[in-house]
């Protein structure tokens, strides 16, 4: 076992009771299970500086989330960070409504600005955060404009296709109001989300403030929330644009999957742009 990770354990006193086993899902960081005198623990081996901002995302989501489970983070040194494990179960209809009545609750909790006080990371991909007061700024500054730079540098964007997506991010303000800046999970997958012995849980943040419905557009993105957990989250009062939002929020992970996992995703992410240009 590394020398910095049994340092930290004996630091917070869990002693290992076998050797670490690889956790699949792992695709960014190096995820392991560990059984110790105290029970099992989740320990994960990345960038130090990604690791830090995952801690400090689980610290802000726990004190966030009421009717959430979030996994307490154990110990953190060097780009090693030890958390709980959850238990998980099955899901029913009423897991799905207790996590639409949770997000909408984490969703409630505003902030000053969009933005976060500092940098993290969505996947291995930089995610700056400085904050803007206009939602419509934000999403077009701090977010479409980078990643489709990015992905234009490397290839991955046509002129074409990254002119087109320009010009969405420049004509948010014609049609998205400004909203409050709501507290996200920042990459909310049905593969971080986890129902579990103790309710719906949120694992792997990237957290920041922004739209809510950033995190239901990255829901359904990648799997079919239920019916129940819409009617929980929406509580009667669905935007009629939630469509044409679902299309925005969708494109910045989509941009963010075509740069780290190449030319696969730009149909995905060109069916996003012509979504987006119908509603036009």
């Amino acid at each position: 076992m590394d020398a910095t990770l049994s340092q930290l354990l004996e630091s917070i006193e869990l002693t290992p009771t076998g050797g670490l086993q690889p956790l699949s899902g792992g695709d960014i960081a190096a995820v392991y299970r560990l059984e110790t005198q105290h029970g099992q623990v989740v320990i994960k081996h990345d960038d130090a500086a990604r690791v830090r901002g995952e801690a400090e995302g689980l610290g802000a989501l726990r004190s966030a989330c009421e009717k959430l489970a979030v996994p307490e983070v154990l110990g953190l040194s060097a780009g090693w960070l030890v958390i709980e494990s959850l238990d998980t179960v099955p899901v029913e209809p009423k897991s799905e409504a207790a996590l639409g009545e949770g997000l909408r609750g984490l969703h409630s909790v505003i902030g000053d600005a969009h933005g976060w006080h500092q940098d993290n990371a969505c996947g291995q991909t930089p995610q700056p955060n400085t904050p803007l007061s206009d939602g419509r700024a934000f999403q077009r500054e701090r977010r479409l404009l980078p990643l489709c730079e990015a992905c234009h540098q490397r290839g991955l964007l046509s002129n074409e296709l990254r002119g087109r997506i320009e010009r969405l991010a420049h004509d948010l303000e014609r049609w998205l109001p400004n909203a409050p800046p709501s507290l996200l999970h920042g990459d909310c997958w049905s593969g971080n989300v986890l129902f579990t012995t103790r309710g719906p849980a949120l694992i792997d943040p990237a957290v920041y403030r922004h739209y809510p419905e950033v995190d239901v557009a990255m829901l359904t993105l990648f799997g079919s929330p239920g019916e129940a957990f819409f009617d929980a989250y929406w509580n009667g009062n669905a935007p009629t644009e939630w469509p044409r939002r679902e299309a925005l929020f969708q494109l910045y992970p989509l941009l963010n999957h075509l740069l780290l996992f190449g030319a696969g995703y730009r149909s995905a992410v060109e069916r996003s742009v012509v979504r987006l240009e119908s509603f036009s």
